[in-house]
């Protein structure tokens, strides 16, 4: 059996120190093995997701970043890749080779929108999100690590549309 680690809680797996510290990361292979578990991967969908806020939901998402970073968009942000780059050394660390996360809701108010979204908002969305995840993602390759987009069915028709982006 595996468990997917969430690394959004320092009192359940301090990410940090997972990525500065090997011994740290043995000594949590060493507990999952006790329980008889493997670490599958960890998770930064709450970081993830502050990556890329679409204004609109600034005050919404203020609730998954630490208190200091709430009320400043750009401050959280760092904070979250921040904590991608984090996530990646950790799971080299911890031997994984796939790390689970999301995107962000830049594009979410373009879904369904009313009234219609412009011609070339998705295609600007997309070149966006593309700039703000290349960083991440030429880390997490830097740690031989694959991040795997956690897709909601209802995003997955403009995601896989868009694609070429990244």
């Amino acid at each position: 059996m595996a468990v997917q680690i969430p690394t959004s809680d320092p009192n359940i797996f301090d990410l940090k120190l997972a990525a500065e510290s090997k011994n740290y990361t043995d000594e949590i292979k060493g507990l999952a093995l006790s329980c008889g578990l493997e670490i599958s991967e960890l998770s930064t969908h709450l970081q993830g997701q502050l990556v890329a806020v679409h204004p609109a939901y600034d005050d919404l998402f203020d609730g998954f970043a630490p208190p200091e970073f709430r009320g400043n968009s750009k401050a959280r942000t760092e904070w979250a890749v921040q904590q991608l780059k984090y996530a990646a050394k950790a799971s080299q660390n911890l031997e994984l080779n796939a790390h689970a996360t999301f995107s962000g809701s830049l594009l979410w108010h373009t879904f369904h929108p009313w009234p219609q979204r412009p011609a070339g908002l998705v295609d600007e969305g997309f070149t966006e999100l593309a700039k703000r995840w290349t960083p991440i993602l030429d880390y997490f390759d830097e740690c031989g690590v694959d991040v795997c987009y956690e897709i909601h069915p209802e995003k997955t028709f403009l995601m896989v549309k868009h694609m070429r982006c990244f």
